[in-house]
């Protein structure tokens, strides 16, 4: 039996994590999720991480600060930044740091799941939610 893919949540609202956890089981993926960048960092389980899905906005390291982190350390993961407050200058740079997917909450679930899909199979290019 092939093992489900890691997917880890980095989202500092709790209920929207929660969300999120169960939507990403429900569809067969591991998830793993984290209430800072920090937490995320620190934990074991970065090398097995497929995909990560973070917030753009978060206290002390923002999802794209996160994404510019991994890729210094070598470390660069498919990611999908996930955003209540769509900025052009985030838009912009998501290209130039590989991230998967920019999305705007409410999520459509269908495109965040293709998404995720092409994500884990490395097969993605940058896209923005409709």
């Amino acid at each position: 039996m092939v093992e489900p893919s890691l997917v880890s949540v980095v989202d500092d609202d709790e209920a929207f994590r929660d969300s999120l956890r169960r939507l990403l089981k429900s569809h067969g993926y591991a998830v793993a999720v984290f209430p800072s960048a920090g937490e995320f960092l620190a934990s074991s389980l970065l090398p097995a991480t497929a995909c990560l899905v973070t917030d753009v906005h978060m206290p002390d390291m923002t999802g794209v600060d996160l994404c510019e982190y991994l890729i210094a350390m070598g470390r660069a993961i498919p990611t999908i930044l996930i955003t209540a407050h769509a900025e052009e200058g985030v838009r912009q740079r998501m290209s130039s740091l590989g991230v998967a997917c920019y999305l705007h909450k409410p999520l459509d679930e269908a495109f965040l799941m293709d998404c995720l899909r092409h994500a884990v199979a490395g097969g993605c290019k940058p896209r923005v939610a409709p």
